[in-house]
């Protein structure tokens, strides 16, 4: 069981959308939960950190990016409950989205790779249809 198992309040967490022409940046996660899934960008809020400020530095030990102007997408409660009805797992996600302006993305903390994937071809990687909603919306913001 993870300190984040079973909690008393929700736990923040930042994803952050960013856009290249009709490509999208995707990050395979290295690390539990999800091993090997394909996800955003993103990560915990830390104690004493701003939205915005976590959005760029997960960007930042995730792909090795940096980015100017971010805008607010949605957001997205995620509450996952045992089989006696009691809350595991509660996460309330922030999404971001910004327009890449430059630079190579390298896969770092957390992840294992990192791809840019074509908005109207995301099917084979298979993300969780939030993840569909939120690069929606950011392309309208950003796109």
């Amino acid at each position: 069981m993870t300190d984040r198992e079973y909690p008393t309040r929700p736990f923040v967490g930042i994803g952050i959308v960013v856009i290249r022409g009709d490509e999208v940046l995707l990050c395979r996660r290295g690390k539990p939960p999800n091993v090997g899934s394909w996800t955003l960008p993103g990560g915990a809020q830390d104690v004493g950190e701003t939205c915005e400020d976590a959005a760029r530095r997960e960007l930042h030990e995730e792909t090795g990016l940096t980015v100017g102007a971010l805008h607010f997408c949605a957001h997205v409660d995620t509450i996952r409950r045992d089989h006696d009805g009691r809350v595991r797992f509660h996460y309330t996600i922030l999404d971001f989205a910004a327009r890449w302006e430059g630079g190579e993305a390298v896969a770092g903390s957390d992840v294992s790779h990192v791809e840019w994937a074509h908005m109207d071809r995301l099917g084979p990687y298979n993300l969780w249809s939030e993840a569909h909603r939120i690069i929606g919306i950011a392309r309208g913001l950003v796109g």
